[in-house]
Formats: C-alpha cells, structure tokens, sequence
C-alpha cells in the first residue's frame, strides 16, 4: 500500500480494516469506566496492524494520540485549575474561578463523543481525520 493509499479516494478500506479502526477509535469509551485503558487499547491495535494496514495503523494513532491528549493532558490541566481555583478561594477571588473550573471538568466528555464520530466514519470506509491530530499523523506516514 504506497503513502498515497490515505489520501486516495480509489482506496477502500477492507471489512477488516474498518473494523478495527473503529474499535481503535470506540476505544475512548472504555475511559469512561477504568479512566485510563482506553489508550492502551488504541496503542495494541496500532501496534498489532502499524505493518500490516496503513488505514488501520493511522486511524489507531490518531485515536491514541486524541486520548492522550484530552485523557492526560486534559486531565493535568483540569487537576491545576481546580488546585488554583482553591488556592485562590483562600482570597476570595477564586470563588470566581469554580464557573470556569466546572466547565472545565467537562473536557474529558468531548473525546467519547468525538471517538464515536471517527468509528462512524471509519465503519463506513471513510478516511477520518481527528482536528489538528489527523494531519500530524498523516505527516509521519507521508513526510
């Protein structure tokens, strides 16, 4: 399969390709019940297809890459905005923070959602791409 086979409109993914990107990307919803195994998940789909399929390979990447991000990171930054939100209660002027602070501690609902979008698509043979994350990835396969 050449770098243009992602691209291309003429690929089309096999019934078995489509199935495992869309598990790789209906990965993020194991987070919501053990918080963490969702990447895990994507990562051991990539690693198992990264040779066999680049349709496979690049979707699971994108969805570990989408967990990562809003599972981790977002979850670093949730932790210190509400560290500093209490910090700054102590003077009154966090109490203005806890509205941004609770908005915030709904990031993490966004990826399940946005995973089930990238399933959809991919169980329909669709090449999905992951805002910001999809064109990242594809750098690696095609740059």
């Amino acid at each position: 399969m050449t770098s243009e086979s992602l691209t291309s409109t003429v690929y089309q993914p096999t019934s078995d390709e489509k199935t495992w990107a869309t598990l790789a990307h209906l990965s993020v919803l194991v987070n919501l019940f053990t918080g963490v195994l969702g990447p895990v998940i994507a990562l051991v789909i990539y690693l198992a297809h990264k040779d066999k399929s680049r349709y496979v390979a690049y979707q699971s990447l994108q969805a570990l890459l989408l967990q990562l991000v809003v599972w981790v990171g977002g979850g670093a930054f949730i932790a210190i905005a509400w560290v500093i939100t209490g910090l700054l209660s102590l003077v009154i002027i966090g109490l203005c923070l806890i509205p941004f602070a609770i908005l915030l501690s709904a990031l993490p609902l966004v990826a399940p959602v946005y995973g089930v979008v990238g399933a959809i698509k991919t169980s329909q043979g669709e090449d999905f791409r992951y805002w910001l994350i999809g064109d990242w990835v594809r750098s690696t396969y095609t740059g």
